[in-house]
């Protein structure tokens, strides 16, 4: 039975994002903590929400949606989705646990994606985008089985929609199934906003130019033309050119210790100091962390730096963190969503300080000349003498044109009161615009236990503003 069901939701997954885990009944054993809470993958109990930004895709199976989260927090939240995925349902404990919680997660269930029959190699990959999606992780459209996954979450009680990730585990030939064996997550930005430009979209704190787009979700406000300068910001984002970032969440937070993330410029070993964009950093007394394979600090390392505060205009750092590290062995498969730097054609230019020859690429989502300075992208292939040879190139965002910006949800409702107020794993919805397609029912028929797939375009004030419900 395990086996026609794993058949059955493998057959379900599309080369679109997707949210997994949308169906009903019970089953699926296991589940995870995130930054403490309580989420049990098979049975799509999960406390906080992550969901799909890309690509409508199909659902998988698995069961009901959860609501609170566990007070208990690491290893312990972790056994508390398991009970709760064993379940196939229901609601974990409530409370909260804070940020930079780190725990093992049980069972993905029948909903999850099983390291039989999917090809999956057995070297280590690296994922690094915005979250995609939950239950089995989705970053990229890469859709990662968390069975065994480990997670580290800082800066924010669980995973939310758009927050920068790195997910290392084997993946297959095609980018579209992997195993997670860790997932990494932290802000990348944090700190008072010093000026707003609306015509560009686009902010500034601690000297670095915050650029934002269609696909930004903007977690606990409206939008850009709420902020004010002098509103303290937490940023999730994507380094692009030296001194920019793309944000692909943006909160407003109270006053709190800054985070800076960019590339090493004016790096003085001696005097221990360096810039990003326009903010100094003295990291004399900092603590230097995530290195890959010795790599001492360099200019144009991507870095994220936490510091104690601001002094004199310099940024006093308290450890200096290398930003989600690429591996460079020959073999290595690497999947990334990032900013276009350095283009000198398809086959020489950079992704997150990546170099990349995408010359042999499929390209989607846009023509090939449409790929420079500036636009976003998602990659995938395998490393070579320090170099992504990709097979995958797949445009997000043309800057002047735009891009594609659609996120989905699949699971039960939950918390109804009215159309415009409902949830889906976690997720709050607007669903009574005018312009919303209802397929296989009309709004009457919403209800807590629906089983439903959601489609929206925007994520504002964090409510999904729904343009498609379909019932399952």
């Amino acid at each position: 039975m395990t086996t026609t069901f794993l058949r059955t939701a493998l057959a379900a997954l599309s080369t679109a994002l997707l949210i997994s885990c949308g169906g009903g009944g019970g089953g699926g054993g296991g589940g995870f903590a995130v930054g403490g809470a309580a989420v049990g993958t098979g049975a799509q109990q999960q406390s906080g929400l992550v969901v799909a930004s890309g690509d409508t895709g199909s659902p998988s199976a698995g069961g009901g949606d959860g609501g609170g989260n566990s007070s208990t927090g690491g290893s312990a939240g972790g056994a508390a989705g398991g009970a709760a995925g064993a379940a196939g349902g229901g609601t974990s404990g409530g409370g909260t646990s804070g940020g930079g919680a780190t725990a093992s997660s049980g069972g993905d269930g029948a909903g999850g994606v099983g390291s039989g029959g999917t090809g999956v190699s057995t070297a280590d990959a690296a994922g690094i985008g915005a979250v995609d999606g939950a239950g089995s992780i989705i970053v990229n459209g890469l859709r990662y089985n968390t069975d065994t996954a480990t997670y580290n979450v800082e800066d924010t009680p669980e995973l939310q929609l758009g927050m920068s990730v790195k997910v290392s585990g084997p993946v297959d030939a095609d980018f579209l199934n992997g195993i997670a064996r860790r997932v990494d997550s932290a802000a990348d930005l944090r700190g008072t906003v010093s000026s707003i430009n609306l015509g560009q979209g686009s902010f500034v704190i601690l000297g670095s130019t915050i650029t934002t787009d269609e696909a930004t979700v903007w977690g606990n406000t409206t939008g850009l033309a709420a902020i004010v300068p002098g509103s303290t910001l937490q940023v999730w984002g994507l380094p692009a050119a030296p001194g920019t970032l793309r944000a692909t969440r943006v909160e407003q937070r109270a006053p709190s210790t800054p985070i800076l993330t960019g590339t090493v410029q004016n790096l003085d070993t001696l005097r221990r100091s360096f810039a990003i964009g326009g903010t100094p950093v003295d990291y004399g007394a900092a603590t230097l962390s995530g290195s890959l394979d010795g790599r001492p600090l360099a200019e144009g390392t991507l870095v994220r730096v936490r510091a104690s505060a601001v002094v004199a205009g310099r940024l006093q750092a308290t450890s200096v963190q290398w930003w989600y590290p690429v591996p460079t062995a020959n073999g290595t498969p690497v999947q990334l969503a990032g900013i276009v730097t350095d283009f000198a054609g398809l086959g020489s230019l950079r992704v997150l300080n990546v170099p990349v020859n995408a010359a042999s690429a499929r390209i989607n989502g846009g023509p090939s000349n449409a790929v420079g300075n500036g636009v976003k992208v998602e990659v995938a292939g395998v490393m070579s003498n320090g170099v992504l040879q990709a097979t995958k190139l797949k445009l997000r965002h043309v800057p002047g044109t735009g891009g594609p910006s659609s996120f989905s949800l699949i699971g039960t409702v939950g918390n109804f009161s009215s159309p415009d107020s409902f949830r889906v794993r976690g997720q709050p919805i607007d669903a009574s615009g005018p312009g919303v397609v209802f397929v296989n029912g009309t709004a009457a028929n919403l209800r807590s236990g629906a089983k439903v797939s959601v489609e929206g375009a925007q994520v504002i004030d964090g409510v999904l503003i729904a343009t498609r419900v379909v019932f399952d």
